[in-house]
């Protein structure tokens, strides 16, 4: 038996399509760690190959986002008219079985790992059910490490990505991690983080945790990272805002080897920090914020979300203003987006808010919703001009040209986040 995993790739139209850095999906080399030994596996990931529809495999199994929703739905079509049975999975057709299920034999509902012998179990004898479903989320013990084997080769920047925990315990309406993960927060067993780790530093020393929220747990982030320590990677993750005001956890961040953060700044407004379900959380202003990052050595990759009910015309210049006076090291810009399965997109349907249902158009580019603060011009119209202004080569220079570990990151990020930029116009 054969199986091809498939990522559906990125319009060329859109920023991350351009992005040049690619990573592997780790949800596929992990499931493909859960594939019985004799059935063979592949990967196929559309951003950096071709998909060869010809190759004949018996099962096909696309995870997908909702910006690539409809490319997802394309392939799907396109296997099933060769005879392959398809199943879908991932956050998209998490949040919209039914449609999803008009594409394809078999959904899987939430996350994939512990259903998926079953369900090869199932094609074998050709008796799969439409829908497959774990009642309670798995057990991070259980989990295997992923076959990177089976995306050596392909054109990644590198593949020294690790997962160690699931979900978050924040709340936020607009993000669509519980959807797939639920409300809960789960950690893999420290021992088994740093065996894979000791593993991975055998191919580099640069690793990317991609967890949604790495301190979620306190006493779990402490005892992790004063294991990583002695490893002395050179790493990047997730963490929310509130990470700076816990002096002692910054440190250790810093010593475990963290150059770079993904940080969710999200808004300079307070009333649009209440909406999002994070009232209180700015403690400390964005200032200071980004200077307490750069006083323990990591750089900062924050993102500003456009668009929120309480922004107007004023937010766009406040917001690169802030970036280029902190000299942030990297930013984005997304636009609101009211995934499938969030709270955000509750809210907006029960307002009469939502513009459109075409998935392409959720990739946080363009604006599938009336805001309050401004119209859909103007949100337009801002997002170009902030992303433009902040990635010229007045503003690059004026942030990244420092004395600082991180350089060695967002330098190449800078770069290439302008060329991408530029090639999608």
């Amino acid at each position: 038996m054969k199986v091809n995993l498939v990522v559906p790739g990125w319009s060329p139209k859109n920023i991350w399509g351009q992005i040049k850095f690619k990573f592997p999906p780790l949800s596929l080399t992990t499931l493909a760690s859960f594939t019985p030994a004799d059935v063979e596996v592949v990967v196929t990931d559309e951003n950096v190959e071709e998909i060869k529809f010809d190759d004949g495999p018996d099962l096909v199994g696309i995870t997908t986002m909702t910006p690539q929703a409809n490319r997802a739905y394309q392939i799907a079509d396109e296997f099933r008219r060769r005879g392959a049975k398809v199943i879908l999975g991932g956050f998209h057709p998490s949040t919209m079985p039914q449609e999803a299920l008009s594409h394809a034999d078999a959904i899987v509902v939430g996350e994939g790992e512990a259903p998926w012998r079953n369900l090869i179990e199932d094609a074998r004898c050709r008796r799969l059910k439409q829908v497959y479903r774990e009642r309670l989320p798995l057990d991070l013990s259980q989990l295997k490490p992923p076959r990177r084997d089976v995306v050596r080769g392909k054109g990644y920047l590198f593949t020294n990505t690790i997962q160690v925990t699931r979900g978050c315990p924040l709340r936020c309406e607009f993000c669509s991690v519980t959807s797939l993960f639920g409300r809960s927060y789960r950690t893999k067993p420290i021992q088994a983080v740093i065996d894979e780790l000791v593993d991975l530093k055998r191919e580099s020393v640069f690793l990317f945790i991609v967890d949604d929220n790495l301190i979620g747990k306190r006493d779990y982030a402490e005892r992790l990272l004063r294991a990583m320590e002695p490893l002395r990677f050179k790493w990047a993750g997730h963490a929310p805002l509130h990470l700076v005001e816990d002096d002692s956890l910054m440190r250790l961040v810093s010593k475990s080897g963290c150059f770079a953060l993904f940080v969710g700044f999200e808004s300079l407004s307070r009333e649009n920090f209440s909406l999002m379900g994070k009232p209180g959380i700015m403690k400390i202003s964005p200032r200071d914020a980004v200077k307490k990052f750069h006083d323990h050595g990591i750089g900062v990759l924050a993102s500003f979300i456009l668009g929120y009910d309480y922004d107007t015309n004023d937010s766009f210049k406040r917001i690169l203003d802030l970036c280029n006076e902190t000299r942030i090291d990297g930013a984005i810009f997304p636009i609101l987006t009211p995934y499938p399965g969030t709270p955000l997109r509750k809210r907006l349907q029960k307002e009469g808010r939502i513009l459109t249902d075409n998935w392409d158009m959720y990739d946080m580019e363009h604006v599938t919703f009336r805001p309050k603060g401004m119209t859909v011009d103007e949100l337009e119209r801002g997002y170009e001009w902030l992303n433009t202004n902040f990635l010229s080569w007045d503003s690059i220079l004026k942030r990244i040209f420092k004395f600082h570990r991180s350089i060695q990151i967002f330098g190449p990020m800078n770069v290439g986040f302008r060329s991408a930029w530029r090639k999608r116009q």
